[in-house]
């Protein structure tokens, strides 16, 4: 037999790539439902079904669909944090620079991909009980980000470094509200140059 054949015959035979398990198919179809209608819209029926098991199922992965909400959200924090990070990485020595391309990768990904806004921005919106779990994953990322993003401005040499985070703040959190209201070719399509515009603005030392 040619080289060739073994070959083809051993892809053929290939052993299938092992079935997520149930908690993984839980919460994958939890995030996808969630961003797409909301937290409030999808209930533990819809995910169950979306993940091709059981409520009963869903029950042992998690005790209820708040711990599942949470865990939604803390991994949307994570993600958030590599793409913040990997951003300025980019630019070692220039806090300048890492500030202006955070907000021209925020225009791109929200003007160019299928996007909702920010799945913890939206959140924000419909957890209104402040001691829900998940209201505070959103609470303490919230406070994490005004401070890197003030951290940065202070690196960069920004003479009033909190007042300038907290306009860029707004401006960062403003940008994915207005992408929901009025689409990819509304203001949010001028978030680079508005961030320009408050970073040219401010004085430096």
């Amino acid at each position: 037999m040619s080289t060739a054949s073994v070959s083809k015959e051993k892809e053929c035979h290939a052993p299938a790539a092992p079935r997520p398990s149930a908690r993984d198919r839980i919460f994958n179809a939890a995030r996808q439902l969630f961003y797409k209608n909301g937290i409030r819209a999808v209930g533990v029926e819809s995910i169950a079904s979306e993940a091709q098991t059981t409520k009963m199922s869903l029950y042992r992965s998690f005790s209820c669909k708040d711990e599942l909400v949470t865990e939604y959200l803390r991994e949307s924090v994570r993600e958030y944090w590599d793409w913040f990070d990997e951003i300025v990485a980019r630019h070692p020595g220039d806090p300048r620079a890492a500030l202006q391309t955070l907000f021209d990768s925020q225009a791109n990904k929200a003007c160019t991909c299928d996007t909702r806004g920010c799945a913890i921005g939206n959140a924000s919106v419909e957890l209104t009980e402040p001691d829900h779990p998940a209201r505070q994953v959103v609470t303490e990322f919230n406070k994490e980000k005004l401070a890197r993003i003030t951290a940065l401005c202070a690196q960069a040499g920004y003479k009033n470094p909190d007042a300038l985070a907290r306009g860029l703040f707004l401006l960062m959190d403003g940008a994915y509200m207005s992408l929901l209201s009025l689409g990819s070719t509304g203001p949010t399509s001028a978030l680079p140059q508005a961030a320009k515009a408050m970073l040219d603005a401010h004085p430096r030392d």
